[in-house]
């Protein structure tokens, strides 16, 4: 189960389930991050307004000089409440430090809340110090217009989030690591059966056994393939046993035709060779002979030519089209009406129109043989019955009929009665018409006729008139 880039199909789906749990791992660590991120930020706000400075006191102190321009003339006795920097801000955005370790820089948000076009301001802030701080700035609660601004270090919460980042970071690696190897059990255990299947089929295409079968347990995908593989090495075992059987019924069937011409032609070679001629009666006897011979060989051989081309479903050969059933028939029973008549046989045909979609050549053929069929087991002087009304077309003898244990076998390839054994043929004539009539979508039967003979009944569905297409 290698694929052309190197990776088996169970190491692929491991990596793809690998993949999918560290995607989604990934994920709710981004999402958990964000919003840890912000319920951190959502509490330092929290902690801003719940500990703000006292805004009289901070008015005092800037009123009495006790705000400074730079942090390192703030007195270290300050008090600095919750390790907050506190600076004042006005209108016009300067700024003073009360306690803290840094300057805050001023952004239009404060100078706002200093000019009371705002009630409080929450944002981010860079210090002189060059570290990130979190302000919250709200008025001063006095007449005069200004501000005062506390501040925390925004590391509060950057800290916390990055040893989260490290924590979730191994969580997702731990989580990918368990999920290949849970991937690879599901994949061993998933894939057995295809396991099974792939070494089932490796062994059929090592030792042509069609034989093997794979054990199908419930309906899943994967009880139908071994179904569906189970059925397939029955139909090619199925197809390699009628061919076994074509070819060893052929070649029987061959050796019969092929040893009277040998015997024959031997026998006019030999004549020449010493210089002994036949008598005439003798050599003219022996050329029909040969000249049957090859005849049968010719119809033997273009049977099997016949059988040989795969079987088309019904209604789906390439060269259908519609022909009248009564005009095929007729053509057929002129053809087979001049061997009747060197015994004097008779054909009686009774045809009504009937249009179907069928290969106009192999049906005449497949008549023909239907036709050939009953003259032969027809007495000399007696009567073929053709008739054909409402699509059911009828050949009906007058012959000694076939035993009921053996029409079952009668449409099988090579077979022959007992009884017609030394009559001419080859045993595939009613294959090929069977053959014929399903690719046209009809069926064909023989079945013993009132009153004594067969009677053979073909139906192909079609109609009395043809399509308005046809002419």
């Amino acid at each position: 189960m290698r694929s052309g880039r190197g990776l088996s199909l169970r190491s692929r789906l491991a990596l793809l389930t690998a993949a999918a749990v560290a995607v989604a791992v990934a994920a709710c660590a981004i999402a958990a991050w964000f919003l840890v991120r912000d319920q951190l930020i959502r509490s330092l706000d929290d902690t801003l307004r719940d500990n703000r400075a006292d805004p009289v006191a901070v008015y005092r102190m800037w009123q009495n000089g006790q705000c400074y321009a730079e942090p390192a003339d703030v007195p270290q006795n300050v008090p600095m409440p919750f390790d907050s920097t506190i600076q004042v801000v006005s209108a016009d955005g300067s700024s003073c430090i009360i306690s803290g370790a840094a300057t805050l820089d001023v952004s239009p948000s404060d100078t706002a809340v200093a000019g009371r076009r705002a009630a409080e301001s929450f944002h981010n802030a860079t210090g002189s110090d060059g570290v990130t701080y979190r302000v919250l700035t709200r008025p001063l609660e006095t007449t005069t217009n200004g501000a005062v601004t506390v501040a925390r270090p925004l590391s509060e919460v950057t800290d916390p989030l990055r040893s989260l980042v490290v924590v979730l970071a191994l969580v997702a690696a731990a989580g990918a690591i368990t999920a290949a190897g849970a991937g690879v059990a599901l994949a061993r255990a998933g894939l057995r059966p295809v396991d099974r299947l792939t070494a089932a089929a490796e062994h059929v295409a090592a030792t042509e056994d069609l034989s093997t079968r794979i054990p199908v347990a419930g309906d899943d995908e994967i009880a139908r393939l071994s179904a569906a593989f189970n059925s397939m090495t029955a139909a090619l075992a199925s197809s390699r046993e009628l061919q076994q059987q074509l070819i060893a019924d052929a070649g029987h069937e061959l050796r019969t035709p092929l040893t009277s011409l040998r015997t024959n032609i031997d026998l006019l070679v030999r004549s020449e060779q010493t210089g002994r001629p036949l008598p005439p009666d003798d050599r003219r006897r022996l050329l029909e002979s040969v000249t049957d011979q090859l005849a049968e060989l010719a119809a033997l051989i273009g049977d099997l030519q016949e059988l040989s081309r795969p079987e088309k479903p019904a209604g789906h050969g390439s060269r259908l089209e519609v022909v009248g059933l009564h005009e095929v028939t007729r053509r057929a029973v002129d053809r087979v009406r001049l061997r009747g008549r060197a015994r004097g046989l008779a054909i009686e045909a009774e045809l009504d129109d009937w249009f179907v979609r069928a290969e106009p050549a192999a049906l005449e053929r497949a008549l023909v043989n239907l036709l050939d069929n009953a003259v032969k087991f027809s007495g000399d002087g007696e009567v073929v019955e053709v008739t054909l009304h409402g699509g059911l077309l009828r050949i009906r003898d007058h012959g000694p009929g076939i035993p009921p244990h053996e029409l079952p076998h009668v449409f099988e390839r090579f077979w022959r009665s007992p009884g017609a054994r030394g009559l001419p043929g080859s045993g595939l004539g009613l294959s090929i018409v069977a053959r014929t009539v399903r690719e046209s979508g009809g069926d064909v039967a023989l079945h013993p006729a009132a009153g004594g003979g067969i009677e053979a009944v073909l139906r192909l569905p079609g109609a009395p008139t043809p399509p308005p297409s046809v002419p």
